[in-house]
């Protein structure tokens, strides 16, 4: 398996990318988020991936960091998530924001991505919701106070990035009413 990939970027597009090594330019796909990280055309680029073998094809799909290409594997170990469309649902964010996202069962931030739905954005959060931690969650993905705390402030109507940005900065001792009080206090300005 190709699990790394380290070149001149050679080209950008729609699709994905062209790495260019060793007298050969390898079509790597990549998320908008790690199309967002990535130099300019011509610097040397370096890309986690991950080799999708199938019966007609070969694609290789590209990561910025281990994280990312940790949760593109969980989700497309997802019944009915292939891997373009775990590919739009990294896209969304970091994995951070997606594992709170997942761990907190925002099926409508899930189902911003490119060919999910409710149902299969239902379906990713009751596979995934006990495993986000091992993709590289950060604290207290899978629930507990912070998760708690999270799904009051977004059932309040704040944008799910926000809530995850104001809950980084709490205490780590804080309970579920303060951490909804600090961040109703951070949100409302």
């Amino acid at each position: 398996m190709i699990r790394f990939v380290r070149g001149d970027l050679a080209a950008t597009g729609a699709d994905g990318v062209v790495v260019a090594m060793g007298g050969m330019g390898f079509a790597v796909r990549v998320s908008d988020t790690t199309r967002a990280a990535l130099p300019p055309v011509g610097s040397e680029v370096a890309l986690r991936t991950h080799l999708v073998v199938r019966e007609d094809a070969l694609d290789l799909y590209g990561f910025a960091d281990d994280a990312e290409r940790g949760l593109f594997e969980a989700l497309i170990g997802v019944n009915g998530v292939g891997p373009r469309m775990a590919l739009a649902i990294c896209g969304l964010g970091t994995p951070p924001a997606l594992a709170a996202a997942i761990g907190g069962g925002d099926t409508a931030y899930l189902a911003k991505a490119a060919g999910v739905g409710r149902k299969t954005a239902d379906r990713v959060v009751l596979e995934l919701r006990d495993a986000v931690g091992a993709v590289g969650a950060g604290p207290d993905p899978a629930g507990g106070t912070r998760g708690g705390a999270r799904e009051g402030l977004v059932a309040l109507g704040f944008a799910p990035d926000d809530v995850d940005a104001v809950l980084a900065t709490a205490a780590d001792d804080m309970d579920e009413e303060a951490l909804i009080r600090h961040g109703l206090a951070a949100l409302a300005r």
